[in-house]
Parts: C-alpha cells; structure tokens; sequence
C-alpha cells in the first residue's frame, strides 16, 4: 500500500504495531464503486468494500457514506462505540495524512465541534436514557385500543357505526405502532439493541403486518442523507412526484409521465390516500420474499392470522377485509402528512458531502410542541432534534431541542418551528412550487 499520493494495491488490514499507511484524499475519493469503498472514521481509513454487505444497518446506509468522513454518522448511530470499533478494526488500512482536512468537502469546524460538545453534554444530562414507564403507557395504550374495536363490534354487532368508530380506534391504533416501532428501531427504548429489534419485529409484524427489516432498510438511508437524491427513499419519488431539482431537470429533458404542474392536486388522490394499501401493502411481501427475510414473513402472517381469526366471526371475510383496507387508508393519510411534514417543504438536492450536523440542519424543520402534537406525531414535531440524535428516546427531545436553538443561533442557522396545520399547508405549496419548475424549464428549454 502506497503512501500520499501512491495508492498501490489492496493488501489487507494494517497490521497491528506497524506504521499505519498514509492517504489523502485524492486517494479516498477513487474508491467509491460498487465492491470498492472507503471510508473515514475519526481520521483512520476504512475498506468496507467486503463488510458492507454485513452491516447491520444495511449496505446501502453505510455505502452512501463512501469516500467520506463518516464520524458523527457513526457517533449517532451507535450507542456502544467501543463495541462497535472491534467490528472496525479488521477493516483499519490507513490513516488521513496529518495535513489533510478531516473531511473532503464543505466543513463547518465550528459547528461540528460545537455539535459533539452538546452531544457529550446531553449524555452527561442522561438523555439518552430512555424511561420504561412511558414506553410501557405508550404499548399499553396500543393494546388497549386494538382491544377496544374488537369489543365495538362483538358487544354492539357488525352495523355501521360501531364498524365506523371500530375503523377509526383500530387506524390511530396503528399509527402509534408506528411510532413505536421507529422508537425500537433506533435503539432508543432498550440498552441492549437486541432487545430492540426483537420488540420491533413484534410491533412491526404482529401488530402491524409489516416488515422490521424492510423500514430500517429505508428509514436508515433517510437518517444517512435526508432529502438527498437517490440515497433518501423519501425522497426518490419521481416519475410521480417532481422536488427540488429533480424538477428542473425532468423540464430540461423534457420529460412529461404527469402533468406535474398539477402534482400538487393529484398529490390528494395517489399520495395520502393511497401509499399503504396500494403500494407498501404489497410491495413489502415481494421485499421479503425477494431478500428472503422469512423470520419477518412468519411475524407478518401472524398478523393476518390474529385478524382474521378475530374479524371474520364477527364480520365474515368480506368485511373482515373491508375494515382492514379501510384501517390501511385512514392509517396511510395519518402517515403521509406526518412523515412529510418535516421534510418536503425543506432544501432537497443532490449530495453536496455536507458535513453531518449541517446536511441534518438544512433537511428538517420542527412542529410546534403540545401535548397533542407530540401524541398524533409520535414527537416526530422534533426532528430537528430526532436527527441530530437518533437513538434518544423521544420524550426527552424537549429537553434537548434549548441547546440545539442555542447552538443554531450561535451559528446563524434558521431553527424552523411551525403550527400543525401549516407544516401541512407547505407540503402542498412545496409541491406546487416544484410543479411549476418544471412547466418553467419545459416550456422554455
């Protein structure tokens, strides 16, 4: 292995007590193809082009990060760092040249020093300790909902309005299993990140019927790069959505599937409405079954067991699977304006290599903080705070989110907080605005 400027041939990992070899930047930035990345990792060099297929997290979270400066990627991530780096140091090969900068790209020094201070002072403050009371209100709530509906329509019968009201107690049941399935699958409930996957699989598939394996698959990638093209998933939407960018370029090239400068009208028809029970419904059978991921399968064909062994007495199958698609709908509208929210009406663009607390900062916008925003939104109206700290459990958000304002105005950085109603609103105007992007550059290119 060459020094600076001599990139030579792979040769392994370094060898303990020897000198470690010597790269520049230069030298990184060529490996980042498919079977041949690197990455940095508090100034030391990593090959992780055999190990990223094995990451925990997915290789596509950790690949987005190739030849780049990944530290407080991987700080946040990670609740037990010293565990972690054992799975490092096989992988160790160099070490940035002492002249180098400790990242290849826009770097704020200020920022992210002043970053990883608050960090260390929110685990000095124990926020990052979750409290198992209000993780056992929040599944005893769910339970008890999921009860109740059933008790609805055996008690009063299978009419209109206690299958009506059974629908609605049964769709906020299930968006609260969504929040408490995020929570499991950022480590954020248990010590032990075993304890939090098993318990998400069982949120995810018994009482959802859905794939743990398939949401940390994206949802990861969203917490990697958010609103970055081609690496954010919920972001990815084109031919049927146009943002940011992407918008101008679809007109450049004159491409016309939709009439996107209507998208944000169609957006009520395909969009809310229609993301669970026409797409993610089935496309998560056909991405478990093609990543053969069978213990989730078994977990997701609990679900439907427990449904139709409960409904169909009562309502036989017909309308057993009426209420359930009518729980998938209502459920998908909760979950496209809750998600979206923080995200759509922000900066959306291609990969800058930003470093982190910035691409986290220009990303994501706050909602303004009640008791019922944070209970309809699984306190996803602090994502500010969310994505500068993943694996904090939630209800210690509010604790945190006076240091990142301070840490922001120290900065000059625009801490966005907003009512419900209008970080909904901006979802809407954001898409018209992309919309008419594109007719702009179709109608003149």
């Amino acid at each position: 292995m060459g020094g600076v400027g001599e990139p030579g041939p792979r040769e392994g990992p370094a060898q303990p007590g020897a000198p470690l070899p010597i790269f520049c930047w230069e030298q990184i930035r060529a490996h980042d193809q498919p079977g041949d990345k690197w990455l940095v990792i508090e100034r030391r060099v990593y090959d992780i082009s055999r190990w990223e297929q094995r990451h925990p997290g997915g290789s596509r979270l950790i690949g987005h990060h190739g030849a780049e400066d990944a530290t407080d990627a991987f700080r946040v991530f990670h609740q037990d760092l010293n565990f972690v780096r054992k799975f490092l140091q096989p992988l160790l090969i160099g070490e940035l040249a002492p002249e180098e900068p400790s990242q290849d790209g826009p770097l704020n020094v200020q920022l992210v020093e002043d970053f990883r201070a608050l960090h260390q002072a929110a685990e000095d403050m124990k926020l990052f300790d979750a409290s198992p009371t209000f993780f056992a209100f929040l599944l005893g709530h769910i339970l008890a909902m999921e009860v109740l509906a059933w008790l609805l329509i055996y008690l009063l019968g299978p009419g209109w309005v206690p299958s009506t009201l059974a629908a609605f107690i049964l769709a906020i049941s299930q968006a609260q299993s969504w929040c408490l399935q995020h929570d499991l699958g950022h480590a954020s409930v248990f010590k032990k990140s075993r304890w939090n996957h098993v318990a998400q699989k069982f949120v995810m598939g018994q009482l959802k019927g859905f794939s743990a394996h398939w949401w940390n698959f994206r949802h990861f990638q969203h917490h990697a790069k958010p609103n970055i093209f081609h690496k954010d998933p919920d972001v990815t939407v084109a031919p049927f959505f146009l943002l940011g960018e992407s918008s101008i370029e679809y007109g450049k090239k004159k491409r016309r599937y939709l009439p996107y400068n209507h998208q944000h009208l169609y957006f009520f028809l395909i969009g809310p409405p229609a993301l669970l029970p026409l797409y993610f419904q089935w496309y998560i059978f056909y991405f478990v079954i093609q990543r053969k991921k069978w213990v989730d399968l078994a977990w997701m064909m609990t679900f439907y067991a427990r449904l139709f062994l409960t409904y169909v007495p009562l309502l036989g199958l017909k309308g057993c699977l009426g209420l359930f698609f009518v729980v998938r709908f209502l459920e998908s509208n909760w979950f496209v304006w809750v998600t979206q929210m923080n995200h759509i009406p922000m900066h959306i663009d291609h990969d800058r290599n930003m470093d982190w607390v910035s691409t986290q900062l220009q990303a994501t916008c706050n909602v303004h903080k009640s008791a019922f925003n944070d209970w309809f939104s699984g306190h996803l109206n602090f994502q500010i705070e969310h994505h500068l700290f993943p694996t904090m459990p939630r209800h210690n958000y509010h604790k945190v989110a006076p240091l990142v304002q301070s840490l922001c105005a120290k900065h000059g950085i625009e801490y966005k907080s907003k009512p419900l109603l209008s970080a909904f609103a901006d979802i809407v105007h954001s898409l018209k605005e992309s919309g008419q992007l594109w007719l702009d550059a179709y109608l003149h290119q």
